[in-house]
Formats: structure tokens, C-alpha cells, sequence
């Protein structure tokens, strides 16, 4: 929102500008949860007159309410006003390899119901199952409450066309995300990669320091390891939709004339699945195939944080390549945050100590020296929130309401 502000209703047309105005309060209220008409006048420069109408119109569309009175400081306390959570709901999906999440929720980000289910080998059947917990949530919340459905998935996604345009598997490859499921469900469809849902709900929903960022990096690390990039509040995605595929970074060159998952890439030395056949080369065993690495990498974490020193060398060995890549993450983008997410976040004091061992400690250097670095604020259910407000993106940057979903059958 760094840039909104700034710009707010320059060369615009009066329909624009008051759109405009309409978005630029709801983002206010979405960051500070609670606000007085007053502080919302200070924090935009509008009159409290064009306040007092934008409040009007927004609390009769069910998008803000108010709440309470503020504390009183000599003179009358203004009325507490903070976005209407209990009327707009959305849908979100966040689809893994061997899970899929179906949530329904509120525009701050709150989640009200959660299914789980066992994500399909086959991509269709996969989209078909989140169309179905999407049908039965709009049965039972009622289809003009929600605003739409937002899919989190992994890979190079193009958000614009809903298109994986490079499946984290070669079968979700191609695979049309938005129009198979606007074939199904009559209602607003979008599709962002996983990480860069994560990011942004980091920054939208996250620690104030967070949204307070204006170069915030979200470096992820399961199987694999990717990166969101959010600078001055808008999520950076590349010209071709591929910005923070982190893990291709070469951190440490082997032979060879591979060019993509190439030996010492960042992917092969500090993921869920490194760390686990780390930990069993340390221990003289072989990993047992097919076994499912996030709940192996939880119970090394465990060992480590409880002083096992093969568990805590093997996580410490990924974190330190880990941190060569963030360090060259901040150097290329002047990072002023770096948000970790993934399991390995359970044993943050040795994860973080061995991140910040590759950092420069100059104090001349102040983009190392302010650098804030903390786990994320959601503990691996950033994409899932993420996904979930994504349908409210459209009423956050135009102030007005997408069109609904129709009645469910």
C-alpha cells in the first residue's frame, strides 16, 4: 500500500477516484483492523465529509461495520469501525502433492470451516474434488455471500490465464486451473502459485512490521524451496510469471551440463527431503522409499531442538546453504525482511542462528545490519489464507464488489 497512498487519484476519472478512495479505507481497515472515521481521515488526507459518505456506502454493502467506541482522551470518542467479517465470505484451496485444503473465510483472512482431503493422482480428478467442497460450502453459507474461490497451487503458475504453465509434477504440466473449474462453478475463479499467496498474506495479514516492508522476501522450504517477493506492497511475478523460483539458484557447482535441477542447486541441498537423507547418511541407514518427508523433517527438527547432534548437524548444514541463498537474495534485491515458512521453522533458534552465520556483519552494511529475519506468522498456512482473500483482491483495488456466485443446485 506504499504506492497507493502516494498516487491516490491522480488523472482519474471521478468514477475511478472515488473507487479508489473506497479501496484505499478498506485497505486501511484490513491493516490496522480497527479504525475511527477521524484516523481514517488523517491517514488519507480525504475530508471527514468524504469519509463520513465512503463509510456510508461501504457499511449499506456490508463491507465494514462498526464496533464499539474508541478510547476516550478528553472530548467525544469516536465510533470503532473495522470490515464487516460476518456477511462476504470466500472459498480458498490450497492444492499439495499428497493434500488438499478447501476453506471457507472471511476477508480478514479468518478461517470459519476447513476440509482435508487426499489430493488425486490425476489433476482433473484433483480441480473436481475442490469444485465439489466448494459446492457444498456455497450450499450451506449461501451462494451470494461468496465472493469467489481463490486456488493456491504449485509451480509456475500464470495467474492472469489460471494456466500451470510448469507442474511441480510433469502431470499438473499445462494443466487450465481457472477454466476447468469455471466449467463447473458459475462464480470468480483465481489461481496464484502457492508461495506467492503465502507472501501476500504474509504482508496483508501478517505482523505490522511486516506490512510496514518494502522489500519483503518469503522464502519457503518443503520438498522443495521457492520464494515470494513483495516489493512496496505489490507481489513481483516477473514478465513471465516465474519470479522467486529460488531453488534453481546454483549455490555450489558440480559437473555436469544440466541446466534446470541441476547438481548444487538450492532445491538439492536445503529441502524437507535433503535434510532427511542427510540425517539417515549420518546415521549409516537408508531413507525408506515412499516414506512422506514433512513428517520425518518435523521429528529431526524435534532431535535437534533436543540437543541429537546428527539431527541438528543435518538441519544445520541445509539452513547454511539456505542462508548463502537468502544472502544473495538480499544483496540482488535489498531485502529489508525475509519471512522463512516450513517445517523446519519448529527449531527457529537453530535454523535462524545458522542463517545469519552467512550474513555479512559489517555494521556499514545496513541492508544486513536492519535486516529483519523471522519465521512466518501463519506456521504453514499462509497458502491456505492466502488463497482464501485472494477472491476479495478485486474489492481491495477497485472498491467495488465482483460479481457473485450464482445459486448452487
Amino acid at each position: 500500500m506504499h504506492g497507493a497512498i502516494a498516487g491516490r487519484g491522480k488523472g482519474l476519472a471521478p468514477q475511478r477516484v472515488r473507487g479508489v478512495n473506497r479501496a484505499l479505507v478498506l485497505q486501511l481497515l484490513r491493516r490496522f483492523r480497527q479504525l475511527s472515521r477521524a484516523d481514517i481521515a488523517r491517514r488519507t488526507a480525504l475530508s471527514e465529509g468524504t469519509v463520513s459518505r465512503i463509510i456510508a456506502e461501504l457499511m449499506q454493502e456490508h463491507l465494514v461495520t462498526e464496533q464499539g467506541v474508541e478510547n476516550s482522551t478528553g472530548g467525544r470518542p469516536g465510533t470503532l469501525l473495522r470490515l464487516d467479517s460476518g456477511h462476504f465470505c470466500a472459498v480458498g484451496a490450497e492444492i499439495q502433492n499428497w493434500e488438499t485444503r478447501v476453506a471457507v473465510g472471511t476477508v480478514e483472512g479468518r478461517a470459519i470451516e476447513v476440509q482435508t482431503l487426499r489430493t488425486p493422482s490425476a489433476p482433473p480428478k484433483a480441480l473436481d474434488q475442490v469444485a465439489n467442497a466448494f459446492e457444498i460450502f456455497a450450499r450451506k453459507y449461501g451462494p451470494e455471500r461468496i465472493e469467489g474461490l481463490g486456488v493456491a497451487v504449485r509451480g509456475i503458475v500464470n495467474s492472469d490465464t489460471g494456466v500451470i504453465e510448469v507442474g511441480s509434477t510433469p502431470s499438473w504440466s499445462g494443466t487450465r486451473v481457472k477454466e476447468h473449474l469455471q466449467k463447473r462453478l458459475n462464480a470468480p475463479i483465481y489461481v496464484e502459485n502457492n508461495i506467492r499467496v503465502a507472501a501476500l498474506a504474509e504482508y496483508d495479514l501478517g505482523a505490522p512490521e511486516a506490512h510496514s516492508s518494502h522489500s519483503l522476501l518469503f522464502v519457503k522450504v518443503d520438498e522443495g524451496v521457492g520464494m515470494g517477493i513483495v516489493l512496496d506492497g505489490r507481489l513481483h511475478r516477473g514478465p513471465h510469471m516465474a519470479a522467486g523460483e529460488f531453488g534453481q539458484m546454483v549455490i555450489c557447482d558440480s559437473p555436469g551440463d544440466g541446466r534446470h535441477d541441476r547438481p548444487g542447486c538450492l532445491e538439492s541441498l536445503a529441502s524437507n527431503t535433503v535434510i532427511c537423507d542427510r540425517y539417515a547418511e549420518l546415521l549409516g541407514t537408508a531413507r525408506k522409499g515412499g516414506e512422506e518427508t514433512a513428517s520425518r523433517a518435523r521429528q529431526i527438527c524435534y532431535l535437534a531442538m533436543q540437543g541429537d547432534e546428527p539431527a541438528r548437524q543435518a538441519l544445520v548444514e541445509a539452513c547454511r546453504y539456505l542462508g548463502i541463498g537468502i544472502a544473495n537474495a538480499v544483496w540482488g534485491l535489498d531485502a529489508d525482511m525475509v519471512v522463512i515458512d516450513g517445517i523446519i521453522t519448529e527449531a527457529w533458534p537453530l535454523v535462524s542462528e545458522a542463517i545469519r552465520r552467512q550474513f555479512p556483519t559489517e555494521r556499514e552494511l545496513s541492508n544486513f545490519h536492519h535486516l529483519v529475519l523471522r519465521p512466518c506468522a501463519f506456521r504453514g498456512d499462509g497458502s491456505l489464507l492466502g488463497a482464501l482473500v485472494l477472491p476479495f483482491a478485486h474489492v481491495m483495488t477497485t472498491g467495488q464488489r465482483a460479481a457473485g456466485v450464482e445459486a448452487v443446485s
